[in-house]
This record gives C-alpha cells, sequence and structure tokens, in this order.
C-alpha cells in the first residue's frame, strides 16, 4: 500500500493541517469562556486525576514536563490551579480551585456544542472511523510502556513528543 503513496506528500503536514483546523474549530466554540481548548483539557485532567505531580501530570497528558510548566502558569495566574507542596520538600501538587472548576463547567458546556458540531459536519459515522483509525495508528506508534518509538534511531528508542530523547523526569 505504501508503493501506492505519492511521496511527496507529507504525512506530518497533512495531520498537521488537519489539526489546526480541528483546534480552530473548538476555539471558535471556547472564545466565549475566555479558556483555551489546551487549558480546558489541562483543567479536566486535574479533576480527573486528582492533586497531581506535574510530572506525572505531563506523562498523564503526553506532553513535556516545560510544556506543562508553561500551561499551568497562567491558570495559576487566573486562580484557576494552584501548585502546592507535595508530600516532601522538593515535591509539588497541582490542585485545581472552586474557581478552576466552575470555568472548567462552562468550558465542558462549550466543548460539547463544539463536539456536536464537529460531528454533524463531519457525519458521525466518518467520526467514528477517524476514531478508530487514530486509536489504532497511536498504538502502533507506541512501545508497550506507552513511549513513543522513533523509528530512525533503531528499534526501541524513545522520544518525547517533540521527537528528541526520552529524559528521566524529575520528580
Amino acid at each position: 500500500m505504501l508503493d501506492d503513496l505519492d511521496p511527496r506528500t507529507c504525512t506530518n503536514a497533512r495531520l498537521r493541517q488537519f489539526t489546526r483546523l480541528v483546534t480552530c474549530h473548538y476555539e471558535h466554540h471556547l472564545r466565549a469562556t475566555g479558556i483555551r481548548n489546551t487549558q480546558l483539557a489541562l483543567l479536566s485532567h486535574v479533576i480527573a486525576l486528582g492533586p497531581i505531580r506535574p510530572g506525572e501530570l505531563a506523562r498523564r497528558m503526553q506532553m513535556d514536563e516545560s510544556t506543562l510548566t508553561r500551561n499551568v502558569q497562567p491558570l495559576v495566574a487566573k486562580s484557576w490551579l494552584v501548585v502546592g507542596k507535595g508530600s516532601d520538600a522538593r515535591s509539588r501538587l497541582i490542585h485545581i480551585t472552586d474557581a478552576g472548576r466552575a470555568k472548567r463547567a462552562e468550558g465542558q458546556r462549550r466543548w460539547k456544542e463544539a463536539q456536536l458540531a464537529l460531528s454533524a459536519q463531519l457525519g458521525a459515522q466518518q467520526l467514528a472511523a477517524l476514531h478508530a483509525l487514530l486509536d489504532i495508528c497511536t498504538h502502533c506508534l507506541r512501545d508497550a510502556d506507552g513511549s513513543a518509538v522513533i523509528g530512525s534511531n533503531g528499534p526501541g528508542a524513545h522520544s518525547t513528543q517533540d521527537g528528541l530523547p526520552q529524559q528521566t523526569p524529575l520528580r
């Protein structure tokens, strides 16, 4: 099947183009709430996982810890999240505030509108097929431990989402 593909067609470029369109769709629906899609996802994860160490949250959200830190800062500034002390002097825990819960609930309502609109635009059957294909492809690109695999660095080579070698997270 790969022989049938035009080698000038870059899968990465096509996926990035599609994800930009989808992101714009959700951002349009969320705009009135003053929250971005990435912020809604972060608040949702903190609610679902409870007070959580930054490194664990980054792992669960499949993002680099420095990216998480940059994404958490504005939410702390808006008093939607609090970064408090953990079990020892070196560890921290991220907690959601009542204002964060309220903002997440407001964003969730608009997210649902966006989700329903996208389903109507693409068609429920197409959307289900897209989700199934994404699940299959994600599974194919992950090792048993959930780390991304870089094919060019040999079997079992791991990377972060930015393609750099994975580092042991600080806890």
